[in-house]
Parts: structure tokens; C-alpha cells; sequence
């Protein structure tokens, strides 16, 4: 018995070994499982997440010049596969997306009220379709909240405008670029003033160019804003959105979820603090610093700092009038506006859909992922995303051929 127990040993160990050495994909039953999860899994992504956008556009000219110059908005969308969902796009591109190489020229501004905001000039002087300065298209870019010139998305998008042979100028707001405050005031997404001198002093220089503007998140909305506010008057040709928060009131209550506070709402709010910190001793001036600091949520901050530097009565007096879907209405020149339903920070049942059908200046391309600027595509997307396409496409096929829908 003893030799017979020695013997069982001895091959189950054999076996053993030989199981760990062949693995899991030495095994049929492995094989099959790994197999049919495969098969499963891609059939799921291609039913229920690869698809195309929703294109919301009541004019049929400006939508059919989407579908002939713009055709990425018609395509279907295949997001990342191993990254689709909202908030893992949302949280990975910043480390994902690779950092082209820009060189700009800086310039400071002087405003009405004594500030100064600064601009980063990329003036593509090397271009070969557009060597004449004074008559280059020119991309104003408007970045997110905290963002600068340095953030990935913006530098994507002036690599894609420099292979197309147009200038980039990049506003950015007060005070976080690196540059003093002058005066006691920052930014914020409903006030246009600092937005307004910038188009003046732009289209000043260069009177002759094509000009048109981008906007991203906050950047986006801001611009939304001015376009509600200015109409027809203005010297923009036509401009394009990304995941803007359309109603501030839902953006605020969906950042306030728990795990989309833990995951976004608290790092967003000491973003805020960390831009006003190295300007306390000029804020101090009119503000309570160690209540702004004590925030923890957006709307804390928002309540005790954004809405008191411009004089709202209330929080919720500054939320109403800095939601864009509120001017949409107003909205003179070709609009078209990115975002994804699964966008935290602009929920999809806040998108003003009906709005949109009502202005027949602005289109919406809607897709079911892709979170908050992130539209990640490809099995590493490192280089070009979704949104970088629709930008290409959508900027070159205004200054080639946007006579087209200016008659509108």
C-alpha cells in the first residue's frame, strides 16, 4: 500500500507540473473559456458600444455639409476597447495621450480694468498652403477650467492645425499661465470680457485671416456664453465645442455623486484653490482666503469665491446665468458642439437636444461614450483621438469651404 501511495504521488505531481507548465491555454476547457469570452465580449462591443453619433442638426445644408466635409460625425465611433466607459476615459487620457512638441511665442494684454491676460502664439511661420501671415486662418483655443497651452488636448489640436498650414493662438485665462495678477479678479465660465478683448485684439492684427475659435469644457462653455451674447456680430467665422457643460446646475449635482466626487470633484476643487494660491496676497484683498481654501467641493468654492469676484447675488444666480444652453437660442454663426452621453460633468439628459433643433446655426454630435474630453480610439490610442479628428475636420472644412453654409 505504502509503494502504491508512493507511485500515485509521484504521478499526480508529474501531472501537476505538467498542467502548470501548459498553462491555461494548453487546456481545452481553458482554450474554449477564453475563447467564448472573447467572442462574447466583442459581440457586446460591437452592439451595445461601437456607434455612430447622433448628429442633431435642424438645418439639412449645414448637415449635409457635415456629411460631405466633416465626415467623421457621421462615422461609427469605436471607442478604446479595454477603456470605453466614462469615467475611466475621462481619467486616463491625460496619461495616455502623447504631448506634441510646440513652440510659442507669448504675448501679454492689457484690459480695461488694469489685468492682464496673456496669449500663446503658435504662428506656423513654416507654412506651405498659407505662407502669407496676413492672410493664415487663425484658430483661437480656449482650454478647460485650470487648463493652460501645455494641456495635451490643446497641443493636439494645434498639431492637427499645423498640418493643415493654420495659425493657433491660445487664451489663457487669468491668472494660471504663469503671469501676475494685476487686479483682484480671476475668470469665470458666464463672465465674456476677457473673451471679448481677445477677439478684438486678434482680429485687430490679423483684419485679413480667416478666424475661428475652439472651446473646450469650461473654455467651451465661456465661449457659448460670448456667442449667445454677440450673435451675428462677431468677426468668428463659425466655432466648435467640446464636452461643455451645458447646464452648470446638473454638472455640479453630478460631480457631486460620491464616487464621482471621490474621483473628480475634490481634485477639480484644489486644482481651483492651487490656481488662486500664489495670488492670495492681491485676493486677500477682498476675499476670505482660509473659507476659499476650506472647500471641498466645487460649488463650495464657487459659492464662496467665483460668484462673490463677480457679483452675484447668489450661487445659484452665477450657475443660471454661466449655462450655455440658456443662449443657444442666440447663437448667430455655425456651432458645432461634441459630447458624450456618459460625460459626468455634463450629463446627456442636460444636453439641450430640443434647444439645438430650434437654431439652425448649430449642429450636436452626440456620441454614447467617451466621458469628459476624452473620446480615446484605437488598441493604444496615444496619438489621435476622436474629438482631434472631429477638430481637424470640422476647422478645415470651415476655412476651405465654409461659404457653403455662411448663407444660411
Amino acid at each position: 500500500c505504502a509503494m502504491d501511495w508512493q507511485v500515485l504521488t509521484r504521478e499526480l505531481s508529474l501531472y501537476l507540473e505538467h498542467q502548470v507548465r501548459v498553462g491555461l491555454f494548453g487546456s481545452g476547457v481553458g482554450l474554449s473559456l477564453v475563447l467564448g469570452f472573447g467572442v462574447a465580449y466583442a459581440c457586446y462591443y460591437l452592439s451595445s458600444i461601437a456607434k455612430k453619433p447622433q448628429l442633431v442638426a435642424s438645418n439639412d445644408r449645414f448637415c449635409r455639409f457635415l456629411e460631405e466635409y466633416c465626415p467623421v460625425v457621421t462615422e461609427t465611433y469605436y471607442p478604446t476597447i479595454w477603456c470605453w466607459e466614462g469615467r475611466v476615459q475621462t481619467l486616463l487620457r491625460p496619461f495616455i495621450t502623447s504631448r506634441p512638441q510646440v513652440q510659442y511665442r507669448n504675448e501679454l494684454i492689457k484690459t480695461a480694468d488694469g489685468g492682464q491676460i496673456s496669449l500663446d502664439w503658435f504662428d506656423n511661420n513654416d507654412s506651405l498652403y498659407y505662407p502669407d501671415a496676413s492672410t493664415r486662418p487663425t484658430v483661437l483655443l480656449l482650454p478647460g477650467l485650470t487648463g493652460t497651452s501645455k494641456e495635451s488636448y490643446i497641443l493636439h489640436m494645434i498639431h492637427q492645425s499645423e498640418t493643415l498650414g493654420y495659425r493657433c493662438v491660445v487664451f489663457n485665462n487669468r491668472g494660471i499661465a504663469g503671469e501676475d495678477l494685476l487686479t483682484p479678479r480671476t475668470y469665470c465660465a458666464a463672465n465674456t470680457e476677457d473673451l471679448e478683448a481677445v477677439i478684438h485684439h486678434v482680429n485687430s492684427l490679423h483684419p485679413s485671416a480667416p478666424f475661428m475659435a475652439a472651446g473646450v469644457s469650461m473654455g467651451g462653455m465661456l465661449l457659448l456664453n460670448y456667442l449667445g451674447k454677440t450673435g451675428r456680430d462677431t468677426p468668428l467665422m463659425a466655432a466648435a465645442i467640446f464636452s461643455a457643460g451645458w447646464n452648470v446646475f446638473e454638472s455640479v449635482e453630478s460631480l457631486e455623486k460620491p464616487l464621482n466626487w471621490l474621483l473628480f470633484n475634490y481634485y477639480l476643487t484644489t486644482c481651483l484653490q492651487s490656481s488662486i494660491s500664489r495670488h492670495r496676497q492681491m485676493l486677500e484683498k477682498l476675499f476670505d482666503m482660509d473659507l476659499v481654501m476650506k472647500a471641498r467641493t466645487v460649488r463650495e468654492f464657487d459659492k464662496q469665491f467665483t460668484s462673490v469676484m463677480f457679483g452675484y447675488r447668489t450661487i445659484d444666480d452665477y450657475y443660471e446665468d454661466a449655462s450655455p444652453c440658456r443662449k443657444l437660442k442666440s447663437v448667430g454663426i455655425p456651432v458645432l458642439c461634441l459630447n458624450s452621453v456618459d460625460d459626468v460633468f455634463s450629463p446627456g439628459h442636460a444636453i439641450p437636444v430640443e434647444t439645438a433643433k430650434q437654431n439652425a446655426n448649430v449642429a450636436l454630435v452626440l456620441t454614447s461614450c467617451g466621458g469628459h474630453i476624452g473620446f480615446l480610439e484605437g488598441i493604444w490610442p496615444r496619438k489621435c483621438t476622436y474629438m482631434d479628428r472631429v477638430f481637424k475636420q470640422f476647422v478645415q472644412a470651415i476655412f476651405e469651404h465654409g461659404n457653403k453654409i455662411f448663407s444660411m
